[in-house]
């Protein structure tokens, strides 16, 4: 997976503008991301990767929150996936509807693509109900598809949650990020109540002390902690924006453990 908190920090004006999202409000553990950034960027794709068609890219996303076009939702947006396009010139105007401007509208986290061979640039670019970009955006990177796997689209297909970090085993330095992703489930703010639509819920499990649950109300899709040191138990839920306290899907825990500050 790409490390993608090396990547170069946006705009300080957009990250000054970041306003704090419900699920930081709930648990003092809660903290900002360090950079105070907002960015969006592949969780498992990396500029020079190799893959066969077709291929799953995954999405991730810093600082905001993810909303269907269902209706408008203050401070969220969704995904769009631009194949060998680069970034558009002008930011307030809505961005094109074709092959090359891949929209996800229902709060989609991947994309199956079954690309040509050759090189193809991709870049995530975030953007409004409206569709009118909000610079938010991923750095390009280029994937070079070598031939075919075999595999149809629909292999690919699947309904699951995940957490990408921490990893089970690890030892981390606070503080630190919580990366999650849907394959198969829409992510949206709570206030679009679609069915197949729903957030993400955080358990997380001291080896002392109670259990703390974090509600991804805003449609976040990672979350910032500064936890005391200490070992941990984490697991993810997919909760129904449509049927109250309905689980759609859920991970198995991982273990990791917090290094002191």
């Amino acid at each position: 997976m790409k490390n993608k908190y090396s990547a170069r920090p946006l705009m300080l004006i957009a990250a000054l503008l970041m306003t704090t999202t419900a699920a930081q409000a709930r648990h003092p553990w809660v903290t900002d991301n360090p950079r105070l950034d907002k960015n969006a960027w592949f969780s498992n794709l990396e500029s020079g990767a190799e893959v066969q068609s077709p291929f799953v890219a995954k999405f991730g996303l810093t600082g905001i929150g993810i909303a269907s076009i269902k209706k408008p939702v203050v401070g969220t947006g969704h995904h769009h996936l631009l194949i060998d396009r680069g970034l558009p010139l002008n930011f307030t105007e809505p961005l094109p509807f074709n092959d090359q401007y891949v929209h996800f509208g229902k709060g989609q986290m991947e994309a199956i693509l079954d690309l040509p061979t050759g090189k193809h640039c991709l870049r995530l670019v975030f953007a409004d109900h409206r569709h009118i970009p909000n610079f938010v955006y991923s750095d390009e990177i280029v994937v070079n598809v070598t031939g075919s796997s075999g595999k149809t689209v629909d292999s690919l297909k699947r309904e699951e949650v995940s957490l990408l970090t921490p990893r089970n085993g690890s030892r981390i330095s606070p503080p630190f990020a919580v990366a999650m992703h849907a394959a198969g489930y829409n992510v949206s703010h709570t206030e679009i109540t679609e069915p197949d639509t729903g957030h993400f819920r955080l358990r997380l499990t001291p080896a002392k002390g109670d259990e703390v649950v974090i509600d991804m109300t805003g449609g976040e899709t990672e979350v910032w902690l500064n936890p005391p040191a200490g070992n941990y138990s984490a697991s993810l839920e997919m909760l129904s924006n449509s049927a109250p306290r309905t689980v759609m899907a859920k991970t198995a825990p991982v273990r990791f453990d917090v290094k002191p500050r």
